[in-house]
């Protein structure tokens, strides 16, 4: 616009006043173009931002292919560039929704159903799906009941129905009152991305997809694009952190029904996160809490709630279980132990801890495997009687499991000890086996409590069932891509796993909630648990 300003600023002035007007007029017209066009560059100054940084990742890749690297591990390398930009572009998305949030700030209303410049039209092969929305049939101005059609404003919204896509058209005819004028029509239905063209069922399957079945998004625009729909990466970034940041009520809910369990099961696992400010990776902790009564036959339903943190410090433990009352099932990480000691004004503890046996038999199954030790092979044959125990009194009262085990179980376990410590008196106390035994008898007490209280498990294996889908994702996209990527993900899974407990499908159920969130009362967010919708919803 350099050569314009120069070329009016050498115009001679009018001496007419209408001519005058006529020059000033074009110059408020001129300046507003230059203002539209300062903000599409700015824009455009982002994007390239955020694009020249991607360039800058792949030129160093290829320049340490010239060394000789191997094809997979570029490969690898290239989807590690592809996560972290995928996790950049999420948590902008994210902290612009939460800034939009705090400042009150919602989209203008003029440009409400205006189509946004710039984006490409949505393929014309996908089958379009009309939805009309009629106005109300009275007029609010003057009451009368008689329209003419003088309108209609459309907009293309792009869905996701399982196993293939499809375009709506949202319809809302405009209707002009004969007898006054007014112009009727039906309010646009809310959207979980104001103004954006991803409908509930397209967010679901892309959140499922990343978090459920493990697709990072960059290979999901790939897949997309078989089937002819062209999804950046960085478009389906932008839709995740948005959701992610919606979806947060609803996970602190669940967090809140998790808490106020009475017996409760805590694990952790290792996440690598990459750290671009060192050019290497760092190992965060996702956190597991799970509340499942069903095996005691507790009314309360299922639920897990997921908490990320960058390390294993003991703070992040009192922060996942801090507000907790009543018994914990975990294993002997060293951060729960504050939360064990006796208040010291109360002489009471917060949590009482109860070990899993899980843990102390995998010691003897992995010794005997290994060197075939017979007393190894003993405990494993002790244990399996207990654990068969545990198996027939599933789901019964928790007066009945006490009973049963006081019967069944106590003299076993008292035995078992005995001979354990038997057994260590005879043996080198460096030995494996020596460890596995003292790894049992150093927690006899946690690991017994079981038989004291009905509502009590044998195991921890409701929090190592609840990791297990961390795992196996962890397998496929290797690392988080940032700190805020892992509380993304924590978010997520939390809603997501718990939909699972509810014996909830997490797709169907998330596009359920994501097509009334945007629209339902804060106060009343305890309605969308997964417990509160049922299956056939």
């Amino acid at each position: 616009m350099v050569y314009i300003a120069m070329s009016l600023a050498n115009d001679p002035l009018p001496s007419d006043p209408a001519a005058l007007r006529a020059f000033a007029a074009s110059l408020q017209a001129k300046m507003t173009e230059m203002q539209r066009e300062i903000a599409a560059r700015d824009a455009e100054i982002y994007t390239k931002t955020l694009h020249i940084e991607k360039l800058k990742a792949q030129l160093a890749v290829l320049r340490r292919a010239r060394f000789g690297r191997s094809s997979e591990k570029l490969d690898q390398e290239i989807e590690q560039l592809e996560l972290l930009l995928g996790e950049v572009e999420e948590g902008h998305a994210e902290s612009m929704a939460r800034r939009r949030a705090v400042a009150g700030a919602a989209p203008s209303t003029s440009h409400r159903n205006s189509k946004p410049s710039g984006r490409k039209p949505l393929p014309d092969h996908l089958p379009r799906e009309r939805m009309v929305f009629d106005p109300p049939s009275t007029c609010p101005s003057c009451g009368g009941t008689v329209f003419s059609k003088v309108g209609e404003d459309e907009r293309e919204i792009l869905e996701y129905v399982p196993s293939h896509f499809k375009v709506v058209v949202h319809v809302r005819p405009k209707l002009s009152c004969r007898a006054c004028e007014t112009i009727v029509q039906a309010p646009a239905p809310s959207l979980p991305i104001e103004r954006g063209r991803p409908g509930p069922g397209l967010l679901a399957h892309v959140l499922v997809s990343k978090y459920c079945d493990h697709l990072p998004l960059h290979r999901q625009s790939v897949i997309y694009g078989r089937e002819g729909i062209d999804l950046d990466r960085s478009t389906m970034a932008d839709w995740v952190g948005q959701i992610a940041f919606l979806l947060q009520l609803l996970a602190e809910a669940i967090a809140r029904h998790v808490r106020s369990g009475p017996a409760l099961h805590a694990d952790d696992t290792p996440v690598p996160v990459l750290d671009p400010g060192r050019g290497k990776t760092k190992t965060g902790r996702l956190w597991v809490l799970v509340r499942d009564e069903r095996p005691w036959g507790g009314a309360a339903p299922p639920a897990v709630l997921y908490h990320y943190s960058p390390d294993r410090k003991g703070k992040h433990a009192e922060a996942l279980l801090g507000s907790c009352r009543g018994f914990l099932h975990a294993d002997g990480y060293a951060g729960f132990n504050s939360l064990y000691a006796p208040d010291p004004k109360t002489g009471t503890a917060r949590l009482v801890e109860v070990a899993c046996w899980a843990h102390a038999r995998r010691k003897f199954y992995d010794l005997h495997v290994a060197t075939g030790s017979p007393v190894a092979k003993e405990v494993l044959d002790w244990l399996r009687d207990l654990f068969a125990v545990e198996k027939a009194i599933w789901g019964l009262a928790p007066e009945e499991r006490l009973a049963a085990r006081q019967i069944q179980s106590v003299a076993s376990l008292d035995d078992l000890r005995v001979y354990l410590e038997h057994i260590l008196m005879e043996i080198s106390r460096k030995s494996t086996l020596a460890e596995a035994i003292r790894y049992s008898l150093s927690r006899w007490k946690a690991l017994t409590r079981f038989t004291t209280d009905g509502r009590l498990e044998m195991t921890n294996n409701a929090a190592e069932r609840a990791i297990r889908p961390l795992c196996l994702g962890r397998r496929n996209w290797l690392f988080c891509g940032a700190d805020s990527g892992g509380e993304r993900a924590a978010t997520v899974y939390t809603i997501i796993q718990t939909a699972r407990l509810n014996g909830l499908d997490p797709e169907a159920y998330l596009r359920d909630i994501l097509s009334r969130l945007a629209d339902h009362p804060v106060n009343r967010v305890d309605e969308l648990l997964p417990w509160n919708i049922s299956p056939s919803h």
